[in-house]
């Protein structure tokens, strides 16, 4: 586990400012408006608490009194609120459906902040259990505490390593910010490459991602989790996709990609959805013991949080009281409860049906959404935030709300009319909206708690901080959405007849959701795929279980498996080589250090410290760029913009990418073996 010096308990410095609000509101309008409009553009978004941090440092430093741990409130604050925009995943689904007519503000500000605040909520009692005394390696986490560490490195009166450490974080994030504008502005370098092949019937697809934000990611996560995303990886691309294309019928006119990638997102990626369901209640499981002790010890802290400065319980461990968390679920629980009762107000439902759904609901999104913040924490910690594919959490819970729903529905006479049917389907979407604001939100927290826990924070503060940051967000979300669906339009849901279906905003995890749903309820969903992903998961369990018992290093995390079958191809392969760099380069060290003879641990430590910070630098550089591309396209209006080559550069532009890639990857190793 990677370790940041902490501020030592007895100190106290200013953390919740006034002045750190103000900021972290203002980051968080610019990260959640990006998120939103890269989310529904590509389907992908990404985790703004590196690139908040090092905004914060920029701006405080220019203010007398800042520390590291007010710059830790700013983008815990601002990563909480960019987060939040997940919601986005699901969320336009009620669109596609016809149901709403665009984003109306208050229904959609409470679904997000209620649910968001409740993720902040179920956080709290698992800190100890999965940060505390957790050994996941929680990437983003460690990045966003050493950047925190290297940028108050200046009131430290110039400490060389220090110094040497801030070149290191400047020069990934330099690499890494240049080839991200070469690549998403420019368009002079691509993204990835991907090659199709013929196989007998067979559609084969080879696939290299090039961004070098997940390569730092993956560098973070470490070998073992990195070679369980590359089975998942083989599994869907070397054998699933390969047979499924092969019996099934192409259609007149496709071509390979085209057909590939369709028989992925339909049948394939469900296989991940399954296995990642059995995996994360496989976890959750392995994880109640540790998790109940875990709870335990927060309780004894939240019970002593309020006894002050001289009170028994170390700084460092305070959470909020249990009283304001209770107050704060009740109030919370309320919120839905009336949330949900205004969205099926015009139901075709006597009171007593309404209601009864009403509490199904909440009732779904509360016990749901702990097991999903456990589940979700989990991930984050095993993978990043960045990676952590919270659509896949959304698709178990709007399969199992949808079925809740459809039980319950059929007994209330909702789906006897097609007026009925589509409220319940809108109904699944609204609920499951809920349990992703709640997913998203703990898969970022726990990560922020990580950061904090090794700086030095004060928890309860944080958890503050969070709730500030759901709850501006939730503000934001709403008008960011009505505007890019009234300039742009959603695929299949065009607000004016004369709009440029081309133009429309993909959405591709909202459309997955809403034909699940819609599966459901018209008895059209294909099981199979799923109920494949829960056999292959269950029988990957049983593997890992037998490694775990031989007591060896050798282990195979299920959920990254999982992951690695549910991520597109070219996200899952620029984490394997980051995860293959790291392995590599440290056992390179430590083979350099025993031929000369240096003190192995010292050398390894060196090492490991210099390989951190330039992954987090390639982390923060392409973050930093890829939240101004988004301002740039969204603020055009166009696509590409700053594009300096047409679409016929495409072949050229995949060969310059991966060798600029590969040089940058030679150059990460380079720096790392460097001498001291």
């Amino acid at each position: 586990m990677q370790r940041v010096d902490r501020i030592d308990d007895a100190v106290s410095l200013p953390e919740l400012t006034l002045r750190g609000i103000i900021l972290g509101a203002l980051i968080t309008v610019v990260f959640t408006a990006s998120n939103i409009y890269l989310g529904l553009k590509v389907g992908l978004t990404f985790s703004s608490a590196i690139p908040a941090a090092v905004i914060s440092m920029a701006v405080l430093r220019l203010f007398p009194g800042a520390n590291i741990l007010e710059n830790n409130m700013v983008q815990t604050q601002a990563s909480a609120a960019g987060t939040l925009s997940s919601i986005i995943f699901i969320l336009p689904g009620l669109v596609m459906l016809g149901h709403w007519q665009g984003f109306p503000f208050w229904q959609t500000l409470t679904i997000c902040a209620a649910g968001g605040m409740l993720g902040v909520i179920f956080s709290i009692p698992l800190r100890h259990a999965m940060v505390v005394q957790s050994d996941l390696p929680y990437p983003e986490g460690v990045a966003a505490a050493e950047i925190l560490r290297v940028g108050s490195a200046g009131q430290g009166a110039g400490d060389r390593k220090q110094a040497t450490g801030l070149a290191d974080l400047v020069a990934g994030g330099t690499a890494a910010g240049l080839f991200s504008f070469a690549a998403g502005g420019l368009r002079v370098l691509a993204e990835g490459a991907n090659a199709w092949l013929a196989a007998g019937a067979s559609v084969v697809r080879l696939s290299m991602g090039f961004s070098l934000a997940l390569v730092g990611a993956g560098y973070l996560v470490g070998i073992v989790g990195g070679l369980a995303m590359l089975l998942g990886l083989v599994l869907t691309w070397g054998i699933a996709v390969p047979w499924l294309t092969a019996i099934t019928p192409m259609p007149a006119g496709a071509t390979l990609s085209s057909f590939g990638t369709s028989v992925w997102s339909t049948q394939a990626r469900f296989i991940g959805a399954g296995t990642i369901g059995i995996a994360a209640i496989w976890t959750l499981g392995t994880l109640f013991k540790p998790m109940i002790e875990g709870v335990r010890a927060s309780m004894g802290a939240l019970r002593g949080a309020g006894q002050g400065a001289g009170g028994a319980i170390p700084r460092t461990q305070r959470d909020l009281p249990v009283a304001w968390i209770g107050i704060i679920t009740l109030i919370l629980l309320v919120v839905l409860a009336v949330t949900f009762g205004h969205f099926l107000a015009p139901a075709p439902l006597d009171t007593g049906a309404s209601w009864r759904l009403v509490g199904c609901a909440v009732l779904f999104a509360f016990v749901f959404g702990f097991l999903v913040a456990a589940a979700c924490g989990y991930m984050a910690g095993l993978v990043g935030s960045s990676a952590s594919p919270i659509s896949g959490i959304g698709i178990i819970a709007v399969i199992l709300v949808s079925l809740l729903i459809l039980g319950i529905g059929s007994l209330d006479g909702l789906l006897d009319t097609p007026e009925g049917g589509k409220f319940a389907i809108a109904l699944a979407i609204f609920t499951t909206s809920a349990v992703v604001a709640v997913a998203s939100i703990s898969n970022d927290n726990l990560q922020d708690l990580k950061t904090g826990w090794l700086v030095g924070a004060t928890p309860w503060r944080q958890q503050v901080a969070l709730l500030i940051g759901c709850a501006v967000g939730a503000a934001v979300i709403p008008p960011v959405l009505d505007l890019l669906y009234n300039a742009y339009g959603f695929a299949g849901a065009l607000p004016r007849a004369d709009m440029d279906p081309n133009q429309a905003l993909a959405a591709p995890q909202a459309t997955l959701m809403t034909a699940i749903a819609t599966g459901i309820f018209t008895h059209r969903l294909n099981w199979t795929m799923i109920l494949i992903g829960v056999v292959l998961g269950a029988v990957l369990i049983a593997v890992d279980e037998v490694l775990r018992r031989r007591s060896g290093p050798a282990r195979l995390p299920v959920l990254a498996v999982g992951i690695g079958i549910y991520l597109p191809p070219t996200v899952s392969s620029a984490l394997v080589v980051g995860a293959v760099l790291s392995w590599w380069l440290l056992r390179t060290e430590r083979r350099r250090a025993e031929a000369r003879g240096d003190d192995v641990k010292t050398v390894l430590a060196h090492a490991e410290r210099r390989g951190t910070l330039l992954a987090s630098g390639l982390i923060v550089g392409e973050s930093l760029v890829g939240v101004a591309l988004a301002a740039i396209i969204g603020l055009s209006g166009k696509e590409a913009p700053l594009a300096v080559v047409g679409a016929g550069f495409g072949a050229t532009a995949q060969w310059l990418g991966l060798a600029v890639f590969v040089l940058v990857c030679v150059g990460f190793c380079r720096r790392v073996l460097a001498a001291r």
